[in-house]
């Protein structure tokens, strides 16, 4: 017979589902909740979740800012690897998870509870991320799961439920909601409703971060991004903390229509789902990156990490940042970023980010190997004859035995 449950940790964002979660929790478990609240930029008053838990008799309330820890030790590791699912997606919603469940751990051990819940459905991602996270971190946790367990399966019976309890219901959710959103301080993303029909354009007024590119300045913004070890960590000269400086690439790249992504993405569950993501900072960080380690890797070293980034990313996407994995792969790519520092120029112009400079005292190019003026001996032409036969006898000993065949 399973343990009845004493204590949950609750991730709590105040909204509909969340709230009729908390409900629920106590009417069908009968335990204490507590409730957890992640501040990660998503620019929501987490206040008003405070009053709603307190309203719904919570006794332990967690309001958390971890906006710096999120950028400093989450999305900076990740954007030193280069990482991008299936080639674009730049992990917004992805690498938020693994924070979450880290906190939602170490309050649970806080107030000695010994359940977790979250408000992911059954169909997503989010799930496993999650609960990915809460095994990894405390193995033998009780993870209650509703949208696994509950009959609340159509927004009429979610209303249904939230009135018979007196849970408020805003106005706006009463209606068919347009679209499904995640925001946090990389991006914001879009999904279901009207974009489940991947032939359908996006409305230009759904986006909140950026505006169209159509109707961004006709004068491009110029940005220097300055890197230390990979990490970057000034703009135009000003040091700022990490969430200060993705908030105004953030601002810098909203302004100059950057960072609009429509895709559809495997989801680790097995079904394909169109996503509209937002990412105006990490579309410039991600660029300004790769410029600056193409001034100071090694090629080999470059084409190495490039050989593991589908690998790492989807190890992000599929919920296992806490994995034996992708630890191993974060410790390389680290090593690899002592050297990647500098300075990055670029032009945002009308949804577009141009590396137009980059500088560094670690710098592997050399000019006076690269002129195509006179060298001064330091490449001897001719030693290309000798090393083009010897790379090419391979294929000269397949020709010769097709042409004897």
């Amino acid at each position: 017979m399973t343990e009845p449950v004493k204590k949950v940790v609750l991730a709590y964002s105040g909204g509909l589902d969340t709230s009729i979660i908390l409900k629920w929790l106590q009417d069908v478990y009968h335990c204490e909740v507590v409730t957890f609240s992640a501040d990660l930029g998503q620019g929501d008053e987490l206040e008003e979740a405070r009053i709603k838990a307190q309203q719904a008799g919570v006794k332990e309330i967690f309001i958390d800012d971890l906006k710096e820890e999120f950028v400093r030790d989450f999305v900076f590791p990740m954007y030193r690897a280069n990482a991008l699912y299936e080639g674009v997606y730049h992990l917004g919603t992805s690498i938020a998870r693994p924070l979450i469940a880290k906190r939602q751990i170490e309050i649970a051990n806080m107030t000695h509870a010994d359940a977790v819940s979250h408000g992911a459905t059954g169909k997503g991602n989010d799930q496993v991320r999650f609960e990915l996270g809460y095994y990894a971190l405390k193995p033998n946790i009780r993870v209650i799961a509703p949208w696994r367990e509950w009959d609340l399966n159509s927004r009429d019976k979610l209303l249904a439920y939230a009135e018979s309890h007196g849970i408020p219901v805003a106005r706006d959710k009463r209606g068919e909601a347009p679209y499904s959103m995640d925001r946090n301080l990389l991006h914001l993303s879009f999904e279901g409703k009207i974009l489940e029909d991947p032939w359908r354009e996006p409305d230009d007024d759904m986006f909140l971060l950026s505006v169209s590119p159509e109707k961004a300045p006709d004068r491009a913004t110029y940005v220097e991004l300055e890197f230390l070890k990979g990490d970057l960590v000034a703009i135009d000269g000003e040091k700022m903390s990490p969430a200060q400086l993705l908030t105004r690439l953030n601002q810098l790249g909203g302004s100059n229509g950057i960072g609009r992504l429509d895709l559809v993405e495997n989801r680790y569950v097995g079904m394909k789902s169109r996503g509209v993501y937002e990412t105006p900072g990490g579309t410039i960080l991600g660029i300004a990156h790769r410029a600056m380690e193409s001034l100071t890797l090694d090629r080999e070293v470059a084409h190495l990490k490039d050989e593991l980034v589908p690998r790492y990313a989807a190890l992000i996407y599929n919920g296992y940042w806490f994995s034996p994995e992708r630890r191993m792969m974060q410790t390389m790519i680290d090593a690899s970023q002592e050297q990647v520092n500098g300075v990055v120029r670029l032009k945002l112009y009308k949804g577009n980010v141009t590396v137009v400079g980059r500088k560094s005292d670690f710098s592997l190019f050399d000019p006076a190997i690269a002129t195509f003026d006179e060298d001064k001996g330091a490449y001897h032409q001719g030693d290309a004859d000798g090393f083009i036969k010897l790379n090419a006898l391979r294929m000269r000993i397949a020709a010769n035995l097709r042409k004897r065949s």
